[in-house]
């Protein structure tokens, strides 16, 4: 606090401590550079006396939390997501702490809009209620500022890879946007596998005021064909939602974009959704894509079927709107074919009912799309005998209510 005395019922304008703390961040954000993240992050958990801090953040199989390298921060081997304590706080996005012989070790969640990039650990000799608000906070605006300089940075993305990408996965994950989202009336969570090698598979979501949009999608082939093809038809879904069109019209864009592109045998199965989350009011269309599946109360109650019309870049005509009114609580499970059927050699193909019956063992009360979403894919592909011949993808919408 300054010196200064003030007047009754004037403003008090002073620094706070922990304005002062969270002010040695902001203050240089704009122009910190993306490796210095770090060290500044560390100098500020040094004044509440906290020491051995880490950035751990997700890499791109969703498997390990893998510690960002910097001056002034904690290295280490890669964390395993399940069985770990930065796990449970990474699954749970919620702060989790250790006793230690010498202090309390205590994991705090990088969230970003809803999103989790990773985890802030650092180790303190005791712990109290403003520690951990502060902590909290610094967390949130560490995974702010990461998020702003990962635009022009490769530091965060080579951190997140720890195994070889091909050129077409990288080309999948720069058209992603965040893997989830959870606001307060909608969340989403979506995975890609084979993560370093997905080529065809692609999804895109927005939330505009009341409105959420989601289009999940299927380029044909394997490799760069597919991934181009995927980041034309993912392009013409963003342009001609954010004119404001309805979605059969999206449909019909989408579809003109990759015929003008590709030879008349190329195509893009597709589907895409929409959400009012004021009403629960959810519309979709299918476009060659497997039938989403709603999940009611932890079980699956019914397929989303509806008219479907021929994929992306045939020539189809208009298609048929489907619709149905969502209870608070439903979750949509939409997945692109090779998370079905996969099979192997000279067995049944994986099929939908084992994806139904994992749904039913995955999806418990109080368990966030995030971590159902995770554990559903990384299940299935250890029921696949981790065989993954074709991508194998999946995003699970949640409609939270009108809360």
């Amino acid at each position: 606090m300054t010196g200064r005395r003030y007047e009754a019922g004037e403003p008090d304008r002073s620094e706070s401590f922990g304005e002062m703390l969270l002010g040695r961040l902001l203050d240089h954000a704009h122009v910190l550079p993306p490796d210095r993240v770090g060290r500044v992050l560390a100098d500020v958990v040094a004044r509440i006396g906290g020491r051995e801090a880490q950035i751990l953040l997700q890499d791109y199989g969703q498997q390990r939390l893998v510690p960002l390298a910097g001056e002034g921060l904690e290295g280490g081997d890669p964390l395993p997501i399940d069985g770990s304590e930065a796990g449970r706080c990474f699954l749970t996005a919620r702060p989790v702490e250790v006793a230690l012989a010498e202090g309390v070790r205590i994991h705090v969640p990088l969230l970003d809009g809803g999103d989790q990039a990773g985890v802030l650990a650092v180790t303190l000799d005791a712990v109290d209620d403003d520690t951990r608000r502060i902590l909290r906070r610094l967390a949130a605006l560490a995974a702010d500022t990461m998020q702003t300089k990962n635009g022009y940075t490769d530091l965060y993305f080579r951190t997140r890879r720890d195994e070889p990408m091909s050129v077409a996965a990288e080309i999948q994950w720069s058209l992603l946007p965040p893997l989830a989202m959870t606001m307060p009336r909608v969340a989403v969570a979506g995975v890609l596998e084979p993560a370093y090698d997905v080529a065809g598979d692609s999804f895109d979501y927005a939330l505009n005021e009341d409105v959420f949009h989601l289009a999940m999608i299927d380029a044909m082939g394997h490799g760069l064909d597919a991934a181009t093809m995927a980041t034309v038809a993912i392009g013409a879904y963003r342009h001609a939602r954010r004119t404001g069109v309805e979605l059969s019209e999206i449909y019909l864009f989408m579809d003109r974009a990759v015929a003008e592109q590709f030879a008349p045998d190329h195509f893009v199965t597709a589907q895409m959704l929409r959400l009012d989350t004021g009403t629960g009011r959810l519309q979709w269309v299918n476009a060659g894509h497997p039938s989403p599946i709603l999940i009611r109360k932890h079980r699956v109650i019914r397929r989303l079927d509806s008219p479907t019309t021929l994929p992306v870049g045939f020539g189809g005509d208009q298609p048929q709107v489907s619709e149905v009114t969502l209870a608070p609580g439903d979750r949509i499970l939409c997945f692109t074919d090779g998370l079905i059927e996969e099979h192997e050699t000279g067995q049944e193909e994986f099929g939908e009912d084992q994806l139904i019956d994992w749904v039913h063992r995955l999806d418990q009360a109080d368990r966030t799309v995030r971590a159902v979403a995770r554990d559903l894919s990384h299940t299935l592909r250890r029921a696949r005998g981790e065989t993954t011949t074709d991508d194998a993808s999946l995003v699970l919408v949640e409609w939270r209510g009108r809360g």
